[in-house]
């Protein structure tokens, strides 16, 4: 698979989304209360610098929560220890600077967690649970850096793995709803 996912083409030109951000997916929390578990000050949260936002908005079962600037939920064990506990998670975070993470997180343990440039490198107490939705969306759980070429669009077929687990597509209109929160600190 080298094309793009069609439903997240859009996120190479998003500017909401710059080069370091985390988009996750908190089941069956509100989202105050993941904002509480984030040690986020809710009644302060518009006062925030940019790098301190984190927006959150109720869809379904899950609260999308955004780090524009951030990578926390994804990759700090403190973090998602503390808001993962009894829910799971699903994350997606983008580092220019440091490695991309793909990360399922169940009562605050990674169960799957993976560099998308290399999903042959994958850690947790179940790293193949989604061998089958990885090859699917096109992260290879084969992959062989020495003998194959780079992961196209790891990003993209990263949130096309959230969503296989998610039952959600992110899309624009879910990232409007969480700048909404991030900008006002209204629901």
């Amino acid at each position: 698979m080298t094309e793009c996912p069609e439903e997240f083409r859009w996120l190479s030109g998003c500017e909401d989304l710059d080069e370091i951000y985390c988009v996750s997916f908190v089941r069956d929390l509100t989202p105050d209360e993941v904002l509480r578990r984030f040690s986020v000050d809710v009644s302060t949260a518009d006062e925030c610098d940019p790098a301190d936002y984190v927006g959150t908005a109720k869809i379904g079962d899950w609260t999308l929560t955004v780090e524009p600037g951030g990578w926390q939920l994804a990759a700090d064990p403190e973090t998602y220890t503390r808001v993962g506990r009894g829910t799971e998670i699903v994350s997606v975070s983008r580092h220019d600077y440091a490695s991309d993470t793909f990360a399922y997180i169940v009562d605050g343990e990674p169960v799957v967690w993976f560099d998308p440039m290399f999903p042959e490198e994958r850690s947790g107490t179940d790293p193949d649970r989604f061998v089958g939705e990885m090859r699917e969306v096109g992260l290879d759980p084969d992959h062989d850096i020495d003998d194959s070429e780079d992961i196209r669009f790891p990003i993209e077929r990263s949130f096309a793995l959230a969503s296989r687990i998610t039952g959600l597509r992110f899309s624009p209109e879910m990232l409007e709803l969480c700048s909404y929160r991030i900008e006002s600190g209204e629901d």
